[in-house]
């Protein structure tokens, strides 16, 4: 089936696709369930302890889809991608995209909580291309250029895959 890598701008679709490519048989890891740590404010986890929860996930799933926006967990896992997909929309498509975001349980205790970021998100967002971090418009374009196997780029919402 394949161990694939999305990734982009946060509003970009990166997880509507992954769980729609998950329904083909893929297990789904959404990055932002252990590059975090459980505090207010949010803190990073180091990279080593991400890492080996990345490490557990490949070895438990034979086929698997792992999207994120952070450079630094991406490369960890460039060696065992088959293919990589950059979910390259416009700022103003992604934009589109968080307002009308589903209720995502694994990261919000509710609908409210969530929506309670999306100003702080918009502008996070509207920063992609002016960020030099390993969120950034310019990291993800590296790793794409760099990545040697199989690798697209999407400008649009991929709604039929």
């Amino acid at each position: 089936m394949g161990k694939i890598l999305i990734f982009g701008n946060s509003g970009s679709g990166k997880s509507t696709l992954a769980k729609r490519l998950s329904k083909g048989g893929l297990a789904h890891l959404d990055l932002d369930t252990l590059a975090w740590m459980p505090t207010i404010p949010p803190q990073r986890m180091p990279l080593k302890e991400s890492q080996l929860k990345i490490e557990a996930f490949i070895e438990t799933h034979k086929d698997w889809v792992i999207e994120g926006c952070y450079t630094d967990l991406l490369e960890l896992l460039a060696n065992h991608a088959s293919e990589i997909i950059f979910m390259d929309l416009s700022i103003d498509q992604c934009i589109v995209n968080a307002k009308n975001r589903p209720w995502e349980p694994h990261k919000y205790e509710s609908k409210e909580a969530q929506d309670s970021n999306l100003d702080m998100l918009i502008n996070w967002i509207k920063e992609y291309k002016n960020r030099h971090d390993t969120f950034s418009y310019q990291s993800h374009l590296n790793f794409y250029n760099a990545f040697q196997k199989k690798k697209v780029i999407y400008n649009e919402n991929q709604e039929n895959i």
